[in-house]
């Protein structure tokens, strides 16, 4: 893939593709962590005499404008931390966006309107999409792809638009892309994964290509309790799928025969009801209990004292590590222990650590840890567990091209 240093990008217009889909409380940006990550990526453009027009997508807004969804807030803050305006368009190729990329000039920046304000953005007719990028390609004479957080997905502006532009890959993509090689290819060993989050469904795939490449694999979060269901446990209320027993209890046998450590929780901290993460008052019901020993009538809401001490302990010697998921609903105090345990190991061990974007991201920045520490903060989590279940990226596979 080309970088910027590839490209003659002085005084042409230069189509940089970020995710800037950031958390918002009405307008205020809660967690500005992917913004300031693609902010050198632009800095540099514009230190090199190009005219930059940045574009992303936030949230799932139904194809046409939505305020709530709108980039405004990010332009701001985009601006603050590149120290310089940045205009805004109020569209994304009407009127606005044209007129506001005729008016840049050399070293000056732009940020459209939502992508998926357009319905062709998101399209799965090939058409559709083709339409909009096309309406996208002529607002700029170069590409630059650094939305790692979109890569996966086969939308215009990530898969279709490199096609019609000379095209390439920013330094955060460029980051990301080598952090995850590391990941892949020559591993450091011991490697441990560290899983979390809600839903088994949405690791399925990770755990079932490292089945084959980590050393251990420790599972934590909403997605435990299915795990413990598939023991014989009691989960209570606690989040359980339970169409993917069946697969967990594949993936256990598999771990054996392998030589893949698993390692589960031996205790949860539970409540009789999900708290109230805005006011963080007392969730009703806490107690801690053993993963045989939850009441019918709670929620397991993080992983226990014993259990973070046992994380811990299994991440003390690994030479590797890639999380992706937060432990427990870290954002209430009551559930952030967990979470809080495994970013504390990572920083006190002395393994290669990667982030693996989303909520494991946020937690970091939430619980005051100094991201800077950590070997990588990943951008995106949706990317990251699809590249190491190996599938192909689309926006990846575009940029090759």
């Amino acid at each position: 893939m080309k970088t910027i240093e590839d490209l003659d990008v002085a005084g042409r217009r230069v189509f940089v593709r970020a995710d800037l889909n950031v958390p918002l409380s009405g307008d205020t940006i809660t967690d500005d962590g992917r913004i300031r990550a693609v902010a050198p990526t632009i800095a540099k453009l514009l230190q090199s005499g190009a005219k930059v027009i940045v574009a992303s997508h936030l949230g799932r807004p139904k194809g046409a404008p939505d305020p709530q969804f709108s980039l405004a807030p990010v332009a701001v803050r985009l601006g603050e931390i590149l120290g310089k305006p940045v205009a805004f368009a109020t569209d994304t190729v009407g009127d606005s966006a044209k007129a506001t990329v005729a008016a840049l000039a050399d070293g000056e920046v732009t940020l459209l309107e939502n992508l998926r304000f357009n319905a062709g953005e998101t399209s799965k007719d090939d058409a559709e999409r083709a339409a909009f990028a096309d309406e996208l390609a002529a607002l700029a004479d170069l590409y630059v792809g650094d939305g790692f957080g979109a890569v996966h997905r086969k939308h215009a502006s990530v898969y279709d638009l490199p096609a019609r532009l000379p095209h390439a890959v920013g330094d955060l993509i460029a980051t990301e892309v080598a952090v995850l090689k590391r990941l892949t290819e020559e591993v450091a060993r011991p490697y441990a994964v560290v899983l979390g989050g809600s839903k088994v469904s949405d690791k399925v795939g990770v755990i079932d290509n490292l089945l084959g490449k980590a050393d251990r694999i420790l599972i934590g979060g909403g997605m435990v309790f299915t795990f413990l269901a598939a023991l014989g446990h009691e989960v209570g209320a606690s989040l359980l799928q339970k169409d993917e027993i069946p697969t967990v209890l594949e993936y256990l046998e598999r771990a054996k025969k392998n030589g893949v450590e698993f390692v589960l929780p031996v205790d949860v901290a539970v409540a009789g009801s999900f708290p109230d993460v805005k006011t963080g008052a007392p969730a009703e019901g806490f107690e801690v209990v053993a993963v045989d020993g939850i009441p019918a009538d709670k929620l397991g809401l993080d992983i226990g004292p014993r259990s973070a001490e046992l994380f811990a302990e299994k991440l003390a010697d690994a030479a590797t590590v890639f999380w992706n998921g937060p432990m427990g609903v870290f954002e209430h105090p009551e559930f952030a222990a967990g979470t809080r345990a495994v970013a504390q190991a990572l920083l006190d061990g002395d393994a290669f650590s990667v982030v693996g974007g989303g909520d494991s991201a946020a937690a970091v920045r939430i619980l005051g840890f100094d991201e800077t520490k950590f070997g990588h903060i990943s951008t995106g989590g949706g990317a990251s567990l699809e590249y190491l279940e190996g599938k192909t990226l689309p926006g990846l596979a575009a940029l090759e091209g």
